[in-house]
């Protein structure tokens, strides 16, 4: 029980050492720039590599279509 109480007692301290994305000093959805412009990023960056997936896989479905089913 002593290593589980020195264990949530050290993440505790480990916590309050991070940096969090959000300025508390702010009010309202201004308080959230950073976490909402790095949310944004995210998700362009998940946009755009699932378009080259899906670009390179449509690709590659056709090449091997055409190889197997002859010239």
């Amino acid at each position: 029980m002593k290593k589980l109480i020195k264990y949530f007692g050290e993440v505790k301290g480990e916590l309050r050492k991070a940096t969090w994305p959000w300025d508390p000093k702010e009010k309202g959805f201004k308080k959230y720039k950073q976490l909402i412009d790095s949310t944004v990023v995210v998700l362009i960056a998940m946009v755009l590599l699932g378009a080259y997936v899906a670009t390179i896989d449509f690709a590659m479905r056709n090449f091997m279509t055409f190889l197997t089913t002859g010239f």
